[in-house]
């Protein structure tokens, strides 16, 4: 990353550099005044985003001290939940009526179903980002390790992660080598790699974790997203497994299991 922002001034050369040849390139889609007045703009919205920058610097300072005392916080916390976990369960149901077989099945089924889904999301992330470590490296497609740690990351979010990521990629490439065979070969191999990741890779691990079908978690990432933003898309999955939990140990679909039989009968 550090080497990336020290480049990044190169990188806006030539970008602009690029820019001023559009009229030369396509005379009859650009003029010079068209992308004099582009770049100005593009300059424009980086000093409003610098001064807005420069705004939040105190805001930021609190949320790091936050961040810092949640960093200690947090880990004391997890280790007197998994320490005390039965005795922390054994309060919390004091609360709850005794008859509560919807509650049961529904916290049993989705305890199994997340567990797997977070173990599996966390190998998922591993085994991508090493193959796109070593797709990169052996591209020889710069910043490889941070590009690499920004696909591993990025299955977190089915869909949208692969998306937003491909963005980057393709324009550490085009800087690197422009409109090329390597851009292409770059563009080619991730293309190879998320259809592996989505059609081999994760219904190995999750074929019998999370029984989603594809239109549920897209609905899932909208409806989530829509109502809580960045965390309702970060939890998406979860969230749709609970909701799935809870509509398979729903008392109507046993009941109307049980008139079927008897009609049946």
């Amino acid at each position: 990353m550090t080497q990336l922002v020290r480049e990044l001034p190169n990188i806006i050369a030539l970008g602009q550099e690029s820019l001023l040849q559009l009229p030369q390139k396509y005379p009859g889609l650009f003029t010079e005044a068209q992308v004099s007045d582009l770049i100005e703009a593009i300059r424009s919205e980086i000093a409003t985003m610098s001064q807005h920058v420069l705004s939040l610097s105190l805001p930021a300072v609190f949320g790091l001290i936050s961040l810092m005392v949640y960093s200690i916080l947090v880990p004391v916390l997890v280790f007197f939940f998994l320490k005390d976990k039965y005795r922390i369960l054994a309060w919390f149901s004091q609360s709850l009526p005794k008859q509560r077989r919807l509650v049961d099945e529904v916290a049993q089924d989705v305890n199994v179903q997340v567990a797997n889904y977070v173990r599996g999301k966390v190998w998922e992330i591993f085994i991508v980002g090493s193959v796109a470590f070593a797709t990169f490296t052996l591209l020889e497609l710069h910043y490889a390790l941070l590009l690499a740690t920004m696909v591993g990351l990025s299955v977190i979010i089915p869909y949208v992660g692969a998306a937003v990521v491909t963005i980057p990629i393709a324009l550490i490439g085009w800087f690197q080598w422009g409109w090329s065979p390597e851009l292409g070969w770059l563009l080619f191999a991730y293309g190879v790699l998320q259809a592996l990741d989505g059609y081999l890779l994760v219904p190995l691990l999750f074929s019998e974790v999370v029984d989603l079908h594809p239109v549920a978690i897209i609905i899932a990432i909208l409806v989530f997203g829509g109502l809580w933003g960045f965390w309702g898309v970060f939890f998406a999955i979860p969230l749709a497994t609970l909701v799935q939990a809870v509509m398979n140990a729903w008392p109507g679909k046993e009941a109307r299991a049980d008139d079927a039989g008897a009609a049946s009968a």
